[in-house]
């Protein structure tokens, strides 16, 4: 091996970073990761999609993101097999087998395998909803969520039952679509025993036990256990949309 390549390879092992940015003070180990790094202040960009146009400023970002228009999945669990197009992809499900979940809420104890699951997690204590629909003005507290609720504006009905090509707007809505061809509802209530197709309509159906009612109308404070009888109630009584 070349003597400065040997020289260069022995700060991998080390804490010595001999490259400085000028911009912001941050140090690095090599000059290319340094070069990489100033391209986050000048807004160089050097990488472009021809499918999309989407640019970028890391050459294995791109690549990573090339992968989003073909069907490539070039890494693999080896414990269900599943396939994933980037390697973060796959280090995020490996958690699920492992049930390592080291992200922790402060408020409630909750705990998550992504940091990004934790930090929408925590809008729910803080109340925060950064995502708005530029149609009607209601908020959300994840970016999912305004995409699901889009659809009511399209009219976007992207997900198709197998069995009877009937289409919906959301996965939840499908599934528990499917359970009235199979009959399956395998979330049962722990307090009466009653059985639901899904998981949120459980959590839903558990309020009447608890006496819960977590959402409330913003003109009479009138509160309720489910958003749909809000929604109800804001059509009917106050004649306009929740948002």
């Amino acid at each position: 091996m070349d003597k400065s390549v040997f020289e260069i390879h022995k700060r991998v092992h080390s804490d010595e970073k001999l490259f400085s940015c000028q911009m912001c003070g941050k140090d690095f180990k090599f000059s290319s990761s340094l070069k990489v790094h100033v391209k986050v202040h000048t807004g160089e960009r050097p990488y472009s999609c021809n499918t999309c146009g989407k640019t970028f400023t890391h050459k294995s970002s791109f690549e990573i993101h090339k992968r989003v228009h073909s069907d490539e999945k070039p890494f693999s669990c080896q414990t269900c097999g599943k396939y994933f197009k980037c390697s973060n992809g796959l280090k995020i499900h490996i958690k699920i087998h492992s049930g390592e979940r080291p992200f922790s809420c402060i408020t409630c104890g909750k705990t998550f395998n992504q940091a990004s699951n934790l930090k929408s997690h925590m809008r729910i204590h803080s109340g925060e909803k950064p995502f708005s629909c530029v149609t009607c003005g209601k908020t959300f507290t994840q970016a999912s969520n305004l995409k699901s609720h889009m659809r009511i504006h399209t009219g976007e009905s992207p997900y198709s039952c197998v069995t009877c090509g009937k289409t919906f707007p959301t996965t939840s809505h499908l599934k528990y679509h499917i359970g009235s061809h199979t009959g399956e509802k395998p979330h049962p209530c722990i307090t009466c025993g009653k059985t639901f197709p899904t998981k949120s309509h459980l959590k839903a159906h558990t309020r009447v036990h608890t006496g819960e009612k977590p959402y409330s109308c913003k003109i009479c404070e009138r509160c309720f256990r489910s958003s749909s009888n809000l929604i109800v109630h804001m059509r009917k009584i106050h004649k306009c949309e929740q948002s």
